[in-house]
């Protein structure tokens, strides 16, 4: 359940990290709004009050990150009756997360981490994330009503794609960490382990407490190794948005005038 010191998390009992991430000020005395900016792990257990609660928040768009192999390995649960739009990449978007099968490599709290940390080395620089990205900031942009972006595990994918709105919106790079690693603090890490934790223990074995950590959790190590690519491959995260996806001022007009009041 959610408690006044997660006032932005919504209490669920089977989709991890659903929360609102508007609020923030922005440049120039502004505030990205609430109600309209959703994000969350993905809904494949929902229950039918998580569905109600979907409903009752009025969410008319879903950003599904995850690629083809992970959305039919993992269906999500809608509302009965559910009008809205599902947009997703038609392909694979993951650059390896914990959760996708992979080699069996024995891993500690050490490796577990560099894992991590070239997930976010990938992540920029590949391409279906690239689209799948502009897909996202464009229909927020295009779309009425509230809208939700999710993965996974709603952290890494899901994590990025609100920093990069954020940026847009004239977020400060300090709250854009802050929101990043809110992420830790979600009241329902039990069912990001029962989602994925089972499948990775089953290919390599029992971890240790540190080990799970490095792979469940999110740290500002994760975010600045994003940024670093970023800067290093385009120079800035500015340019990255106009060159790899696609963000003219156009798109970044509508948004600030969408979300920002």
């Amino acid at each position: 359940m959610s408690t006044e010191s997660d006032a932005t998390f919504l209490a669920t009992e089977g989709i991890h990290n659903f929360r609102d991430y508007g609020g923030y000020p922005t440049q120039g005395g502004g505030r990205v709004v609430s109600g309209l900016l959703y994000r969350s792990g993905q809904h494949v257990e929902a229950t039918d009050a998580d569905l109600r609660t979907f409903a009752d928040l009025g969410i008319r768009t879903v950003i599904d990150l995850r690629g083809n192999g992970e959305r039919e390995r993992h269906p999500c649960r809608r509302p009965d009756l559910w009008d809205g739009e599902v947009v997703f990449y038609d392909g694979e978007t993951s650059s390896s997360p914990p959760h996708i099968p992979q080699e069996k490599r024995e891993l500690t709290p050490k490796t577990a981490q560099e894992r991590m940390l070239t997930l976010y080395t990938r992540m920029p620089e590949n391409p279906a994330m690239q689209v799948i990205f502009g897909q996202y900031l464009r229909t927020l942009a295009e779309r009425d009503g509230a809208s939700l972006v999710h993965c996974f595990a709603g952290k890494d994918r899901t994590g990025i794609a609100a920093a990069l709105l954020h940026h847009i919106l004239g977020v400060s790079r300090a709250d854009m960490v802050t929101e990043f690693l809110r992420t830790n603090d979600a009241p329902t890490y039990d069912i990001l382990e029962r989602q994925s934790l089972p499948g990775i223990e089953a290919r390599l074995g029992p971890l240790d407490r540190p080990t799970i950590d490095a792979l469940m959790q999110v740290r500002e190590s994760y975010f600045e190794r994003f940024i670093g690519t970023v800067d290093q491959r385009w120079g800035s995260l500015d340019a990255f948005l106009v060159q790899a996806i696609g963000v003219d001022d156009a798109l970044r007009d509508q948004l600030q005038a969408r979300f920002v009041a």
